[in-house]
């Protein structure tokens, strides 16, 4: 049975944590609330221009724009989105095991897979495994830009234009509710195309200026946009993420303090009647 002593230092030691798990709570909720404006303000956006984007691919030529054009699928590059630290709970884990799941699917289907990868635990993990990385990102939720997302962009841009890719998929965690965060797998290139269908279709658009110096605009932008739009949805997420597990660590924290509190007064207290016990075994022995 440990003594007092240690049962007291084991106290101080776990209200130590519980400090510190309460102040992390405080602070992903700060960072929580400036992410979520960030990210419920880019969502509109990338949703309308996703829709006239489409819209507009269905009607163009796919030859007009190297990033409508489609190939087979024989080369798939990923763009994980992961944390750069832990404590969030399943938020890493969860991203991680659907990216393996991807990873294998497509190498089952005699597709090569290489990875893009944005986040220190993604590049953690993936360095020990075989899959090829093509380039990482870190440290980029600290102060996230859009200049972020627009290097990264860039460089899966260059990639499908220049055919060393036949299409590239985003894999991120998408912020729901603060208890709740969904991992999706998301087309990014080639642009997808609404094929019209009759009438319902709608007339094609006038183009001023033209249509080819339209899309050398917007296409990027978009591109871009959406990168941007997983970056701010993966923030969000994983702020939420670890808010709610500090909650929980903290709370945890709590019940521990106060058994090991019951646990101690009863080792005082058994203490004090063995002392009590000897006192009177001695009187006795000695009347």
């Amino acid at each position: 049975m440990p003594n007092l002593r240690d049962i007291r230092r084991r106290i101080r030691s776990v209200k130590s944590t519980q400090q510190i798990t309460k102040a992390m709570k405080m602070v992903a909720a700060a960072k929580l609330r400036r992410s979520q404006e960030n990210m419920i303000a880019a969502r509109p956006y990338a949703t309308k221009m996703l829709d006239v984007l489409n819209s507009l691919a269905a009607r163009a030529d796919q030859e007009l724009h190297p990033l409508l054009r489609v190939r087979e699928e024989k080369v798939v590059r990923v763009l994980v989105v992961t944390a750069d630290r832990g404590l969030c709970a399943a938020f890493n884990t969860n991203i991680l095991r659907r990216a393996s799941h991807f990873v294998a699917e497509r190498e089952g289907l005699g597709q090569a897979v290489s990875l893009e990868l944005a986040g220190r635990k993604c590049l953690d993990y993936f360095k020990r495994r075989p899959t090829p990385v093509e380039d990482t990102w870190t440290g980029l939720f600290n102060h996230l830009h859009y200049e972020d997302a627009d290097r990264i962009a860039g460089t899966l841009m260059r990639a499908y234009t220049e055919e060393r890719c036949d299409a590239i998929y985003l894999i991120y965690n998408r912020f729901k509710s603060m208890i709740s965060q969904e991992v999706v797998v998301e087309p990014l290139l080639p642009i997808s195309r609404l094929e019209p269908a009759g009438e319902s279709a709608g007339p094609d658009y006038l183009y001023e200026p033209t249509q080819q110096e339209l899309f050398n605009t917007l296409l990027p932008r978009h591109v871009t946009f959406q990168v941007f739009r997983a970056l701010l949805e993966s923030a969000a997420a994983e702020n939420a993420a670890r808010m709610t597990a500090m909650e929980s660590a903290t709370n945890n924290a709590g019940d521990m303090i106060d058994r090991l509190t019951l646990y101690a007064n009863r080792v005082r207290q058994a203490a004090i009647t063995k002392e009590i016990i000897e006192v009177v075994s001695g009187a006795q022995a000695l009347g």
